[in-house]
């Protein structure tokens, strides 16, 4: 079972054993920041196979839950709100999330004191969604593993949406076109 307070080896073990891989194999998705250097290094000396993103970190927590992308695991840190939103997506698609909060300054830290949070406290899913009343839904600005970004082609544009249901699981691909000539206010010039 992964875990948030285990080491990197430990929770690519984790993966390995669960995906029956071996650990050259697992496919962990990092966010190219430099607090993750600790991380990228540990991941090298493992063996692991390391996909490195400059942004998208809820992009890249929801890959590890979609067998296309080809990711196993995301490590690191990000945004809480960013958090939020890819624990919806994971709940949705029956997937797992585990965090902390890092107050980054004094400031923050006093006032997580000041409602009662503990920041040492491991959060999981239904910290994060509780219940299964959540609905998730994104569309593509840039191509990605899992959408394709905004497409313009003479006089329309295309998107490529997707849209989770925390209740039933349901997952949408969603293609749109879009009439320019009808949204004149964002042809782009």
């Amino acid at each position: 079972m992964v875990d948030i307070n285990a080491s990197v080896l430990d929770n690519l073990k984790a993966v390995a054993k669960a995906k029956n891989k071996d650990i050259e194999d697992v496919v962990a998705t990092v966010l190219n920041r430099p607090r993750h250097e600790h991380i990228i290094a540990q991941l090298r000396d493992a063996g692991a196979r390391i996909k490195l993103i400059n942004d998208g970190d809820v992009a890249g927590a929801i890959n590890t839950a979609f067998d296309t992308t080809g990711v196993d695991i995301l490590f690191g840190s990000g945004g809480a709100p960013e958090g939020v939103i890819a624990a919806v997506a994971l709940k949705s698609l029956g997937g797992e999330i585990q965090g902390k909060l890092l107050p980054q300054n004094d400031a923050e830290l006093e006032r997580c004191k000041k409602m009662g949070i503990d920041v040492n406290k491991v959060l999981l899913m239904e910290d994060f969604v509780r219940g299964d009343d959540a609905i998730f839904a994104a569309t593509g600005v840039t191509d990605g593993e899992l959408l394709k970004g905004v497409q313009f082609k003479g006089s329309y544009g295309s998107t490529h949406s997707v849209v989770m249901r925390a209740k039933s699981g349901t997952v949408r691909f969603i293609e749109g076109q879009h009439s320019l000539k009808k949204k004149p206010h964002l042809v782009m010039k």
